[in-house]
């Protein structure tokens, strides 16, 4: 194989891996896609750039998602926007992908914020109501270690916040892949790029139908997170605490019905209400997700018990031929069967994050 060609495959390869979020660095895609294709060492100079593999990236993007991913990153720009406008006092600058329109699979709208004090903007994101983790990660860089603060908003869309001190807000940041000054929009010049872009579009109306609209992701996990406190009998569920075994039951119906969104949300839901009302933990379910879930996810939630009764032949006989009759019997019953495997002590699960953010790109995917 030449050059030319081999640093092509290796392109599409690791453009492939971090599409699919396998991988988020580009240097170590770029190495595991050279190992996969390559028997001997490939030398430095034949790898591609980060710029080569990013636009083999949006040939995935632009191959899988078509015009959903227009409309998507309309959408991630409007939510950047609104997000933006509310932390306005720290001066947020909008990078990144959604800036550049390089968006793919996963996406987190990223923004910089300014400011001596992030206990401040931490409290203007709790009174705002989002829910978020802040993280501090070390970084050695040329041999002198820094400390960047990050704050991972989980919304609709989620949001990376790169905080910097009130005298960088001015600073030149430059890319990595390109080593130029990075493309960032302050509030007024995505507003206006915004107009630009998409002519005819009524910003403050869109935006204000946009926050009416309630985010059930931030419900679910909402309901979901506490339930890690919530423990179990020993008897039924050697598993432990609530959550471990919604997150395996999860994982489960995930490997049977990786396509299926409202199959696999009420997998992750099913329990929620042993967190409210532990007596009738059904009915406690159901009332939090009203108006959240659709009626197939809704009658999984609200037939999961009586699924166990009727492999036990304890179920009435009106409500047995009701659930007979149902075109989502078969599902309801797999998910009483996941159900029972769900309860393995020591399995490996995912993050509540991780198993919302899988249900988000399945919803965005299937439109």
């Amino acid at each position: 194989m030449s050059n030319v060609r081999l640093r092509q495959a290796i392109a599409l390869e690791a453009a492939r891996l971090m599409y699919e979020r396998q991988e988020t660095e580009y240097f170590t895609a770029k190495r595991k896609a050279a190992r996969r294709l390559c028997r001997q060492s490939v030398k430095p100079e034949d790898l591609p750039s980060n710029a080569e593999i990013r636009e083999q990236i949006q040939v995935f993007a632009r191959l899988h998602e078509g015009d959903r991913r227009t409309a998507h990153l309309r959408e991630m720009r409007l939510a950047a926007l609104h997000f933006m406008r509310q932390m306005r006092a720290y001066r947020p600058r909008l990078i990144g992908s959604v800036m550049t329109g390089h968006v793919r699979k996963g996406s987190d709208i990223d923004i910089h914020v300014f400011t001596d004090s992030p206990g401040l903007l931490t409290d203007l994101l709790e009174n705002e109501g989002y829910q978020f983790d802040l993280e501090r990660k070390q970084v050695v860089k040329h041999g002198e270690a820094r400390v960047f603060t990050h704050i991972h908003v989980h919304d609709r869309y989620n949001f990376e916040l790169t905080v910097y001190p009130d005298d960088k807000a001015h600073y030149v940041f430059r890319s990595s892949i390109t080593g130029k000054a990075i493309e960032r929009a302050s509030i007024r010049e995505l507003e206006e790029f915004l107009i630009v872009e998409y002519p005819g579009i009524q910003l403050d109306a869109e935006l204000e139908q946009a926050v009416e609209t309630l985010d059930p992701y931030a419900v679910y996990r909402m309901l979901l997170l506490p339930l890690e406190e919530v423990k179990q009998s020993a008897r039924h569920h050697p598993e432990g605490d609530v959550l471990y075994h919604l997150l395996q039951v999860f994982e489960l119906a995930r490997d049977h019905r990786p396509y299926d969104e409202e199959f696999m949300l009420a997998a992750l839901l099913h329990d929620i209400g042993k967190g409210l009302d532990p007596a009738n933990h059904v009915a406690a379910a159901l009332s939090a997700l009203d108006g959240l879930i659709t009626e197939r996810t809704q009658f999984f939630i609200e037939h999961h018990m009586d699924a166990h009764l009727y492999r036990t032949g304890a179920l009435p006989p009106k409500l047995r031929r009701t659930l007979e009759t149902s075109p989502d019997f078969e599902d309801l019953m797999l998910l009483r069967e996941l159900d029972d495997r769900g309860r393995v002590p020591g399995a490996v699960v995912g993050t509540v994050d991780e198993a919302l953010d899988y249900l988000k790109e399945l919803e965005r995917s299937n439109g």
